[in-house]
């Protein structure tokens, strides 16, 4: 989706069309953007940026409180679209999902004509802007849904694999953040075709684990599945404050407003039974942080989150600027049995 959270709020605030427009809190605050429109983005301004930092590149930039329930909502309504392509569908956010399109008859099962029309149906039914791409594997699918933001789309055929990537900055790397990229230019390598001349042996002296994983993408290769399920491992809620939490006391008081939101989210899902241990987070003023851990097989009480909280407390004792509690959970899954059939087709859009 082209800057969902900020389209949606256009879509039932016409008023704010053509504006530059920033999702978060007000500048005054340690509020960050979770999404800008096109119109601030030529400001420079972007998401994760600070609330303060983005006024100040734009002026004129309008701050709204971000409204997750109505993203969420019109997030449903989206995936209802692609549902009626395929029952392959795995969400990364609320505005973004790879679909495995390749079972799909609608269009004499071309990728491209479904990729258009469920573009269409978005902006037809729903009045917002969806951006495709189109590829053999979930890798360069990914790569070429940005291709053409916003309202875009792009293709990248299996014949075409291997002189697309030959180009291809290394910083596109499913992966690939600033310190690897930049150790990657130290060594020369600023393109995938320059990590093609390379062994995955010489590569591992480099990059270690990652030697394979690099080896093929450079390639244009990529094995990972669709995945239509996912399993939970933690459910935690945290909150920044808008001043440092000076003393134990100060922090103590937040942990009650946090428990409560923690224990709706548990009695949401199935996730009583699978509760293996309880982390309570802290990050200080200086951004460095610790967690306390403790195995638990129960739902945890208020006063055990306060008991892990006071002894993450007096590790540093210092001014607080967030606090996060939660749980870890175990796995529900069954082992497959030898003889499930455990195989996919892999093609994405």
């Amino acid at each position: 989706m082209d800057c969902f959270y900020a389209a949606v709020e256009v879509k039932y605030r016409p008023e704010l069309k053509g504006k530059p427009l920033g999702i978060g809190g007000p500048p005054n605050t340690r509020s960050v953007l979770c999404t800008a429109s096109y119109e601030a983005r030529k400001y420079g301004v972007r998401s994760a940026m600070p609330s303060s930092q983005a006024v100040r590149l734009c002026p004129e930039l309008i701050l709204i409180p971000p409204h997750f329930d109505l993203y969420r909502a019109e997030s449903r309504k989206v995936r209802e679209i692609f549902q009626r392509f395929t029952n392959k569908i795995e969400p990364l956010s609320l505005d973004e999902a790879y679909l495995d399109v390749t079972d799909c008859e609608h269009f004499g099962g071309s990728a491209t004509l479904i990729a258009q029309e469920i573009r269409r149906l978005i902006f037809t039914e729903l009045q917002l802007t969806a951006s495709a791409g189109v590829a053999p594997n979930k890798f360069l699918a990914k790569i070429a849904s940005d291709w053409k933001k916003p309202n875009g789309q792009f293709v990248i055929r299996p014949q075409d694999v291997e002189g697309f990537v030959q180009t291809l900055p290394v910083e596109k790397i499913f992966g690939v953040g600033k310190v690897t990229a930049q150790k990657m230019h130290d060594l020369g390598l600023h393109t995938c075709g320059d990590i093609q001349k390379y062994t995955v042996f010489e590569l591992h002296h480099w990059f270690g684990s990652r030697a394979q994983e690099l080896h093929d993408f450079a390639r244009g290769i990529d094995h990972r599945e669709v995945v239509t399920e996912w399993e939970r491992k933690s459910l935690t809620v945290e909150e920044t404050f808008n001043r440092d939490l000076q003393t134990f006391e100060e922090c103590r008081k937040t942990i009650r407003p946090l428990y409560d939101d923690f224990i709706k989210r548990l009695d949401r899902g199935d996730y009583k039974e699978r509760i293996k241990g309880l982390v309570v987070k802290l990050k200080f003023y200086d951004f460095k942080q610790t967690t306390h851990e403790e195995v638990c097989h129960d739902v945890p009480t208020l006063e055990d989150f306060e008991r892990l909280l006071e002894r993450a407390w007096y590790r540093r004792a210092v001014p607080v600027r967030l606090v996060g509690l939660g749980v870890r959970m175990g796995s529900n899954k069954k082992k497959p049995s030898e003889n499930s059939d455990t195989s996919q087709l892999r093609f994405a859009i």
